[in-house]
């Protein structure tokens, strides 16, 4: 999954600032995408929750 695919879904989708880590990756359908990244990819996942807007600090707890 590229930056480019992953900002295209995060901008389909409006007030994703009041929302959960886990609801922000199924609204944004990119659940499955960070499930896997998690286990095989860490640089991917760690930038699809940047990309989701999810702060330094609880993407390195997210990621442990």
């Amino acid at each position: 999954m590229t930056d480019e695919e992953i900002h295209k879904k995060i901008n389909q989708i409006e007030g994703i600032g009041g929302m959960t880590v886990n609801e922000r990756l199924f609204a944004t359908n990119l659940r499955d995408s960070f499930d896997n990244a998690q286990k095989t990819d860490k640089d991917l996942a760690r930038r699809i929750l940047s990309a989701l807007k999810v702060d330094d600090y609880s993407i390195t707890k997210i990621l442990k």
